[in-house]
């Protein structure tokens, strides 16, 4: 029998009860206090924020946008692999400020030099603009390194949580026949790999638990426009070779995401690249933004996520 995390009890009923009254309102889904409600979110709930040896801001630069970028570097007196970390935020919502206590979080758990983009978000900027600084970030993040004398050993990973895990995914397909991008192994955290919005947990999920679908499928019609395929975005419909990097997917229970996230890895593992399943039960989508409601599954996936980057 399907049950909610209990520690997920109250923080439900006031959302549920906060989205009832704005329907009752007739307001729509506005960008602006999406965008407020977010941020108030992470920082009301990852109030952990540990020290970490270095942290630098620097941009990557491209011909179209000179990517800021924030660097997080966990131990200065040693050359680390690095890890590129895309955050969330249905491509709209979100930065690297507001992640901050996750990147320093990954970067101690994972013992990488974790490089956070701040990529362009919709609707000012829409589809592909934020696959481009994603590349190009890729591309540049040795000489931003190198600029900055951090020792590092060249070796990039890719991770990202829900949009940012469909960036990660995108980049490593594109990796695949790139030769200038070369990616070790990637983690795609409750990912959103599927913009046709088809799988059966948007219907399962998609109500009650934080993340609605309806909120989905706003984001999607913000970040497209008018012809885009959809589909063609998706990475769960890109090529698969064994080219891909090994892959690590982790899903919650209560996500009206995960089952795509699930359809990724057997498609990954399908074409014999290396790819691992995590399923956490009890929990919704966005868990690791509320981790004060949920230390100990939040441990356990920053543990796990660095054991599979260090194997």
């Amino acid at each position: 029998m399907r049950k909610v995390n209990p520690n997920l009890s109250e923080f439900l009923r006031v959302c549920n009860e906060l989205l009832s009254e704005r329907t009752a309102k007739g307001h729509a889904f506005s960008v602006i206090d999406s965008r407020e409600r977010s941020e108030r979110m992470i920082q009301e709930y990852v109030t952990d924020i540990p020290g970490i040896d270095q942290v630098i801001d620097d941009e990557i630069y491209t011909s179209g946008y000179n990517v800021p970028v924030r660097i997080f570097n966990p131990n200065s007196s040693l050359a680390l692999p690095v890890l590129l970390y895309l955050h969330g935020g249905g491509h709209m919502l979100d930065s690297v400020k507001a992640y901050d206590p996750i990147c320093r979080k990954m970067a101690i758990a994972t013992q990488h030099i974790v490089v956070a983009p701040e990529y362009r978000l919709a609707p000012e900027n829409p589809y592909p603009a934020n696959v481009e600084d994603t590349c190009a970030v890729a591309r540049g993040v040795w000489a931003s390194l190198s600029r900055h004398k951090i020792d590092y050993q060249k070796l990039l990973s890719v991770a990202g949580d829900s949009a940012g895990g469909s960036l990660s995914a995108t980049l490593s397909h594109i990796a695949q026949f790139d030769t200038g991008i070369y990616i070790d192994k990637q983690v795609l955290i409750y990912p959103c790999v599927d913009y046709t919005a088809g799988c059966q947990s948007y219907q399962k999920n998609g109500k009650g638990y934080f993340l609605e679908a309806e909120k989905c499928y706003w984001f999607f019609e913000k970040y497209f426009r008018d012809g885009q395929c959809r589909k063609s975005a998706s990475p769960l419909y890109m090529d698969f070779t064994q080219r891909l990097p090994k892959t690590l997917v982790i899903t919650a229970e209560f996500c009206p995401l995960c089952d795509e996230g699930k359809f990724y890895f057997e498609r990954v593992r399908s074409v014999g690249a290396h790819a691992e399943y995590i399923h956490f039960e009890g929990v919704i989508h966005g868990f690791l933004n509320v981790e004060d409601l949920l230390k100990d599954i939040c441990a356990e996936a920053y543990e796990k996520i660095g054991r599979f980057l260090n194997s």
